[in-house]
């Protein structure tokens, strides 16, 4: 597999300053970096993003992720070892990446749920934290970044 150009945000400058600066935001806000670490792969798996699941199982173990987490969160509605507050924000990452799928693309119920567990500010981080996911999985996707090559371990 070759990639088809550089990373954009690599290419066009002042991008990934900016990008960076919006994540740096997300980690000063309070979001459980655990969390961040589930959310961040469920997306990626969704996605089809092997660069941004080779990079976020490092930062998965980083935060001390278990690996059997780790390995089961694509099935986390099917198994016993996420919380509550995970489980609200892994509903809320499913519906926000996958906003075509249905009329109602962020339903109340998963919405709802979320708040419940979160306050504004840790709310507001978690959808930027979905939200840049999903531009860094489209980013690699559709340039076809080859994972393994990119010095982050």
């Amino acid at each position: 597999m070759q990639a088809r150009m550089k990373n954009p945000a690599l290419v066009v400058p002042d991008a990934m300053a900016s990008l960076q600066a919006v994540n740096t935001a997300i980690e000063k806000s309070g979001l459980p970096p655990k969390i961040g670490a589930l959310v961040h792969l469920r997306i990626s798996q969704i996605n089809g993003c092997g660069v941004c699941l080779d990079l976020h199982r490092f930062f998965a173990k980083k935060v001390g992720e278990t690996e059997e987490r780790a390995l089961t969160v694509a099935g986390w509605r099917d198994v016993p070892y996420f919380t509550e507050p995970e489980r609200a924000a892994l509903a809320l990452a499913e519906a926000v990446t996958r906003l075509s799928d249905r009329a109602d693309a962020v339903p109340d119920a998963v919405w709802n749920e979320a708040a419940r567990h979160f306050d504004e500010k840790t709310m507001g981080a978690l959808l930027l934290s979905i939200s840049m996911t999903n531009v860094w999985n489209r980013l690699n996707v559709s340039t076809r970044q080859v994972a393994g090559e990119v010095a982050w371990k």
